[in-house]
């Protein structure tokens, strides 16, 4: 049977990336992802796996060690990874976040000392926007960061921070007035800081903290933590791009790259619940015949695919819009939107056709079902992404005269 979600005009390098790291989610991923999450256990083996792949470095620049791949390239790569486990995907994200921050806004001397490292994975990197009591509104960030000579003293408490454990590379986004008088808009007064640390919890550098895991009902195997600055000080030269006051639009350039990814990682996670339930659908009997035999299932199974198809190509044509160098914001927030909430649906169709053993831990879709709603609200909730999309709408369609 032909898989869904096929992607047209790919060369020769990218169907070889795909169809490798599609054997290594079937071999490595699928078998023992069950069993660790619900251990919550790192997957370290796997972690380790898609380093030898060269999966760290995949949009890396081959100068400094990469593959120099496409977004596209990458976000087919992320889908099939969240088919396996979307944790997984999760670990890389926050690293390519970064490294595409770098790759676009570093100083020469960042992208020296950094990308070459995060290649390897021998860096890995994490960012942090969000705060206790921020949620979507952005401009609210208290955290601050103050110059004091050659060097620049972090205060704050951030949330929400995938990788925030194993990480030793953090992009921070901060305010810091120096340099934009009072009034100025808040946009305007942030910076990204790039903030190196040791991997694991507790005080991780003289001023940084990185609490224990957040206990999460699904999402879980990768740290998710929060980050606190007390009097963190770091070099001047750790400002992204050398200049302050650009952190928001830094930032917003990452979101847009991890909100593709997010539609990939949704994609992934529907297909491999699309799988499920059309393989269960065969294998369980009800009055003497397979349930997939049954009119009301087959409809079922007709709207997941479709929904599949749906999100992957809105999810591929978002990527290829990144890759061309043209705004992307409208169609990363379209194919967030639509491939988040049909992943939910398609999650939840499965679950239906598994029935009562949808409940039981011992069968994938009881993960898959719990997993699910983070990408509702990862990298920014259906309704900012609505916002996002019902203005640049209106930037488009706007009547002159």
């Amino acid at each position: 049977m032909t898989r869904l979600a096929q992607t047209a005009g790919l060369n020769d390098v990218q169907r070889e990336i795909l169809a490798t790291v599609r054997d290594f989610v079937d071999k490595e991923i699928i078998p023992v992802a069950t069993g660790l999450e619900h251990r919550d256990e790192y997957p370290t083996e796997i972690v380790e796996g898609l380093k030898e792949l060269g999966l760290f470095g995949l949009m890396i620049p081959e100068e400094y060690g990469g593959l120099g791949e496409s977004l596209l390239t990458y976000a087919l790569c992320v889908e099939e990874i969240a088919r396996g486990w979307m944790s997984v995907s999760g670990i890389i994200n926050t690293h390519f976040i970064v490294a595409y921050m770098l790759k676009q806004h570093g100083t020469q001397e960042q992208k020296d000392t950094f990308l070459p490292r995060m290649a390897l994975g021998e860096v890995r990197g994490a960012f942090s926007m969000s705060e206790p009591a921020l949620g979507s509104d952005v401009s609210a960030i208290s955290s601050k960061g103050v110059k004091d000579g050659e060097e620049y003293v972090l205060n704050g408490q951030k949330m929400w921070l995938t990788n925030g454990g194993t990480s030793t590379l953090v992009a921070v986004l901060a305010r810091s007035d120096e340099g934009h008088p009072e009034g100025t808009a808040p946009h305007k007064s942030m910076t990204t800081f790039l903030v190196e640390k040791e991997p694991g919890f507790g005080e991780v550098r003289p001023g940084l903290t990185i609490p224990g895991k957040i206990d999460k009902m699904g999402y879980k195997g990768v740290d998710t933590t929060e980050l606190i600055m007390d009097d963190l000080r770091i070099p001047a030269n750790r400002v992204l791009g050398g200049t302050t006051g650009r952190g928001f639009y830094q930032m917003m350039d990452g979101v847009e790259v991890g909100r593709v990814n997010v539609a990939a990682r949704g994609c992934g996670v529907a297909q491999r619940a699309f799988e499920l339930g059309v393989s269960y659908a065969q294998q369980r009997h009800t009055f003497g015949k397979p349930i997939a035999q049954h009119q009301a299932i087959q409809f079922k199974l007709a709207e997941m695919a479709t929904k599949v198809e749906a999100a992957h190509a809105m999810m591929v044509n978002a990527a290829r819009k990144k890759d061309s160098g043209e705004r992307n914001d409208l169609e990363a927030g379209m194919a967030k939107y639509l491939a988040s909430e049909y992943c939910k649906e398609v999650v939840e169709d499965a679950f239906r056709i598994h029935g009562g053993y949808g409940f039981s831990k011992e069968y994938e879709i009881e993960r898959l079902y719990r997993e699910a709603p983070m990408l509702l609200i990862g990298e920014g909730t259906a309704e900012i992404q609505k916002m996002i999309i019902g203005r640049r709408l209106l930037e488009e369609y706007r009547i002159h005269g």
